[in-house]
């Protein structure tokens, strides 16, 4: 089991910046990669960002160049930096962690951008 904990969503102005936490507990050593995505009313969950145990990046299009994936093996936590933040950027946003055969979910985080 990998029980995984977000932090750091909220209210944000257009252009501003939050920073999202995911910190994973349980039997990480079966994880082979970590990720963020979102999903906005009315609209189908996407890809925001993920990163392998190898430290392979992927980022989803609408996010390439304003939000960055990072982790620190030493907390077992993965962060998500987000800039230049967007209206349309607005969602829950979910961490994943990827075992064999199993994906775990957080339980998600608001993020909401608006003037």
């Amino acid at each position: 089991q990998v029980q995984l904990v977000e932090s750091g969503g909220g209210l944000v102005q257009p252009g501003g910046s939050l920073r999202l936490s995911c910190a994973a507990s349980g039997t990480i050593g079966s994880i082979y990669a970590m990720g963020w995505y979102r999903q906005a009313p009315g609209k189908q969950r996407e890809l925001v960002a993920s990163i392998t145990i190898g430290g392979t990046i992927a980022y989803g299009d609408s996010v390439k160049g304003r939000f960055t994936i990072s982790r620190d093996n030493a907390k077992n936590t993965v962060y998500l930096q987000m800039n230049s933040l967007k209206p349309e950027d607005t969602a829950v946003y979910c961490c994943n962690a990827q075992i064999p055969m199993r994906n775990y979910w957080g339980q998600g985080t608001q993020v909401t951008v608006s003037s």
